[in-house]
């Protein structure tokens, strides 16, 4: 089943779900290289096919700056959990829940200039179906584990490692490195980032494995 045909059906669960509240969130969770983002949008665009407004709200807008990792010696290891400002992920969550009302800018992250823009993008009262996005929203870890409340559905998308790894080689590949470094690049830290979010995320109300 491919991304368009997911998207329906959890939309449909998603605004059933949803009755008459303001506003409803959708925790996409999974490792990286799933598919998440491909997913999102899609859920997006058969909301607004709907008449439904929605917008993502991805985790990796409060990647921790180069400069703050680098200070901290940990930039070979950025998109582990502990490069991401999770209190800051949770703030936002929570103002979108109880602010629905109001229009609220919210950080996006570039991956081709490899860091987070403030402002990136604005919820406004017509976004009532809000998609979490990111690797760690399941995460059973005290920085993860206070967002289990603000979510109204929560998704994990998975594969299987070995389409995992050809994937995540092939975003290095096109970021520019060569062959060696991309492998070296997904081998050292987002294949050891797809291991913890499998082991250690908590159950979610649905499950979905991404083919190759």
């Amino acid at each position: 089943m491919g991304p368009v045909d997911t998207a329906t059906r959890l939309v449909e669960a998603a605004i059933i779900r949803a009755g008459d509240s303001q506003r409803f969130v959708v925790a996409l969770a999974g490792p990286p290289g799933v598919g998440k983002s491909t997913l999102s949008e899609a859920l997006v665009a058969e909301f607004k096919r709907r008449d439904q407004g929605a917008a993502i709200i991805p985790m990796d807008g409060f990647h921790l700056d180069n400069a703050v990792l680098e200070a901290r010696g940990t930039l070979a290891r950025k998109g582990a959990p502990f490069t991401f400002d999770a209190d800051g992920y949770a703030a936002l969550l929570r103002r979108l829940r109880t602010e629905a009302e109001r229009d609220i800018a919210v950080p996006m992250f570039d991956r081709k200039l490899d860091l987070a823009r403030a402002g990136g993008a604005i919820i406004t009262p017509k976004h009532r179906f809000l998609i979490a996005e990111g690797n760690y929203l399941l995460l059973d870890g005290p920085a993860w584990a206070q967002m289990a409340g603000l979510f109204d559905l929560t998704i994990m998308l998975t594969a299987d490692m070995d389409v995992l790894t050809h994937r995540l080689i092939d975003r290095w590949l096109g970021l520019g490195l060569d062959p060696e470094q991309a492998r070296a690049r997904a081998m050292s830290n987002d294949i050891p980032n797809a291991e913890l979010v499998v082991r250690k995320s908590v159950k979610a109300d649905l499950e979905i494995l991404s083919q190759g």
